[in-house]
């Protein structure tokens, strides 16, 4: 799972409110070459969504977001999804990934979470909300006393075509989480072509040395 993430390094945070929206969402960012998506657990239409996803794109790295019991990290393995994140971190969320076999990401933003994250044998992370946490200023921070522990961060929250690249630049993040690309304005309107478009710059941004 890090290295397919590492290879991208753009993983899109969406909102989906219409489970029939899942499949051709999964069309247009593949047709950008990006075959990551992260559903976030924060409406009605979430689980079927994922068990869409997986059913028709089993090539795509599927991961379900903002698990925040034992009851969602379940629904969301049965559904499909192969990996979970969550905003914070709960050490039980993280014992039933663990059972149910679901890689899973907690969030953290202080060094105290990192610590706690690292005892509980988890090394990729999720850095939320990253901008309102202190942005690169505090990954650089955190990187200073962690980095040589193999720990990655994944920064979510305010990042923007504007600022991957700073973010990315850092040898401690793994990717960045984004949701301009997948808007839920553009979901809503179908706009598919514009998805792949701005997907496809993210991704050339991302690449870029």
């Amino acid at each position: 799972m890090i290295d397919r993430i590492l290879a991208k390094q753009i993983v899109p945070v969406v909102v989906l409110d219409d489970a029939e929206k899942a499949e051709p969402l999964a069309e247009a960012l593949l047709a950008a070459d990006l075959d990551i998506i992260e559903i976030t657990f924060r409406t009605d239409a979430a689980e079927e969504s994922i068990r869409r996803i997986a059913k028709r794109f089993p090539e795509l790295l599927l991961g379900a977001g903002t698990l925040l019991d034992n009851d969602q990290v379940k629904r969301a393995r049965d559904a499909g999804a192969v990996f979970g994140l969550a905003p914070g971190l709960n050490p039980k969320t993280i014992a039933t990934a663990r059972e149910v076999g679901l890689a899973f990401s907690p969030g953290v933003m202080t060094p105290s979470e990192v610590e706690q994250a690292l005892s509980l044998d988890c090394k990729l992370l999720k850095f939320f909300p990253a901008e309102a946490a202190g942005g690169v200023k505090m990954l650089k921070s955190l990187a200073g006393p962690y980095a040589h522990t193999g720990v990655k961060f994944t920064p979510t929250g305010g990042i923007t075509a504007g600022n991957l690249q700073d973010y990315l630049k850092l040898p401690v993040v793994a990717a960045i989480g984004g949701s301009w690309m997948v808007n839920p304005a553009l979901i809503k309107d179908n706009n598919w072509s514009e998805i792949t478009r701005l997907t496809r710059e993210a991704l050339d941004l991302a690449a870029q040395p």
